[in-house]
């Protein structure tokens, strides 16, 4: 049964240093103002996995909470590069960062395969691609029916996955709609979860194909209205294009990110 707690006393009882953490949510519900909530806590040592990382896990890596990042693209979307993630893989700054590249259908199927309780998941898509002599992590198999040698992915089974959805109600089961990623699969696949929510509801009315996760696949639930900001909740709010832009520059300079991170979240 989920328990409802405040954002900060959530992330203090879940995440823990040297944790496998999955923030997940693509282009909508962003958990950002979890990932904040990390930063603020100085968790060490993590690593961070993530279908699509863009700016919250870039803010992430350069305050130094990440020693490996476990992903399929990363980027400012529409507008470039994770600065402060280059300067890590680059620069080791402000720490070395190891990465573990997939394609999005391998991300998608280790997470899948994580929810199902299953070792691993077979596909097509790496074949042919540099990911099979850089990523130690995939494996071929021999399919026992056809003879056809596929790619291997090992499950994700994060430590703990957040997400943010649109909302909650009093039991603590979540709603969420809109554009969905692998939300659904990576609290399935977590030990532990935390879901963010726009607001708490009586009830759960029905939304064209809105995704429910019970209250016995969740640990806990937090109200943070705008958790997903500058990110956009269908319904509630758009994404803050603007944000996006700026933190291009933000990013590019170690002294001006440092800034930033006192300035806007005290760390």
């Amino acid at each position: 049964m989920a328990e409802l707690v405040g954002l900060a006393e959530g992330i203090a009882a879940l995440v823990h240093d040297g944790d496998t953490v999955s923030l997940e949510g693509f282009t909508h519900l962003i958990p950002v103002a979890a990932g904040h909530e990390i930063i603020r806590q100085r968790r060490r040592d993590l690593t961070l996995a993530r279908m699509t990382p863009d700016i919250v896990y870039d803010q992430m890596i350069g305050a130094g909470c990440a020693r490996r990042l476990i992903f399929a693209w990363g980027g400012n979307p529409g507008v470039g590069s994770l600065h402060r993630l280059r300067d890590a893989v680059e620069n080791d700054w402000p720490a070395p960062l190891e990465i573990e590249e997939h394609s999005h259908a391998g991300m998608a199927n280790r997470y899948t395969a994580g929810a199902s309780g299953l070792p691993f998941a077979v596909l097509r898509g790496y074949t042919g691609t540099d990911l099979v002599r850089h990523t130690s992590s995939l494996a071929t198999v021999t399919c026992p029916f056809t003879g056809e040698v596929l790619t291997a992915v090992p499950a994700l089974n994060p430590d703990v996955a957040v997400i943010h959805a649109q909302r909650a109600d009093r039991k603590g089961n979540v709603q969420l709609w809109g554009l969905a990623g692998v939300q659904k699969e990576a609290v399935l696949a977590a030990k532990r979860c935390l879901v963010t929510v726009e607001e708490i509801v009586e009830e759960l009315d029905a939304r064209p194909n809105a995704v429910v996760l019970p209250s016995w696949v969740i640990t806990a639930v937090a109200v943070v209205p705008g958790g997903a900001k500058p990110s956009y909740a269908q319904g509630y709010y758009d994404r803050d294009n603007l944000y996006y832009r700026r933190w291009d520059a933000i990013s590019r300079d170690r002294d001006t990110f440092t800034g930033w991170l006192a300035d806007e979240l005290g760390s």
